[in-house]
């Protein structure tokens, strides 16, 4: 059985505030895959963008699994839930990129979608010590590389820590395609949250489950642009195809929501 496309990708024009207050409704209910914007930035903050991430390089971390590596500037919080201490020493790291205000895409692209999404407020989350999250994290995809099937649920990963983002209701994903690559690269997302049962396929000692966990549900292929700025419901299963060429590169971060009105956001990596 093919089920490709069998859940809408939608596209959404930078001034469509309308329509994005109903895909944002969408995305929680999982009754949407991908909410494209393919005009939020313009090429002058892209190549800025990409040469403040290329001058910055050097702070690449690869972290090993059995079944893949994940190299990111700055830190991203599942990484580092037992040892949360660590991740809020390091969070900072992320700032030290975009060191110039006309073309800090972070805040440039927050600033958007809470415009698109017609949110009150999009912070970057704060515990009630003051200790401050990192608000995205670059992802470098190089030749070769891809990102197994996993789905990402900080409520769940994170019921035991004690931190305020367990108590969120509502999680989303916003990634940056700050340079596509030239082959593969795709992002396949399935129409299926995690349940106990799933551990059956999960992958011992490494990253994500094996693809049985997601046989003959629904799903979609995406494959980004240098520009397009989407967001996803990353609580479904998703994986990123094996990447060709120069580096995919990718800024992102999270959006939750303590509520169901979708008003009041914040923002994590």
């Amino acid at each position: 059985m093919n089920n490709d496309h069998h859940w809408n990708q939608v596209s959404l024009p930078a001034d469509d505030r309308a329509s994005g207050r109903k895909l944002l409704r969408g995305l929680v209910d999982s009754e949407i895959a991908v909410v494209v914007c393919k005009d939020l930035l313009g090429d002058k903050l892209l190549q800025n963008g990409l040469r403040q991430i290329r001058d910055h390089y050097g702070k690449k971390f690869a972290t090993q699994y059995v079944n893949g590596t994940l190299t990111t500037i700055g830190p991203y919080l599942a990484k580092h839930l037992s040892r949360p201490e660590e991740y809020f020493a390091n969070a900072s790291i992320i700032d030290e990129v975009f060191p110039e205000p006309d073309f800090d895409l972070r805040h440039i692209v927050r600033d958007r979608l809470k415009s698109l999404f017609g949110l009150q407020s999009m912070k970057v989350q704060e515990e009630p010590g003051g200790q401050r999250y990192a608000d995205s994290i670059v992802r470098v995809h190089a030749d070769g590389v891809c990102n197994p099937l996993h789905n990402d649920n900080i409520m769940r990963d994170a019921a035991s820590t004690g931190l305020s983002l367990a108590k969120l209701k509502h999680q989303l994903s916003c990634i940056v395609c700050i340079q596509e690559c030239d082959q593969g690269g795709e992002l396949i997302s399935y129409r299926k949250t995690w349940n106990e049962e799933d551990e059956a396929f999960k992958i011992k000692g490494g990253l994500g489950y094996d693809r049985g966990v997601v046989r003959d549900v629904p799903r979609t292929v995406f494959r980004p642009q240098t520009g397009d700025v989407y967001v996803i419901n990353p609580t479904n299963y998703h994986e990123i195809e094996r990447v060709g060429g120069k580096d995919r590169i990718t800024l992102g971060f999270f959006i939750g929501f303590y509520d169901d009105e979708l008003r009041n956001a914040v923002v994590w990596s």
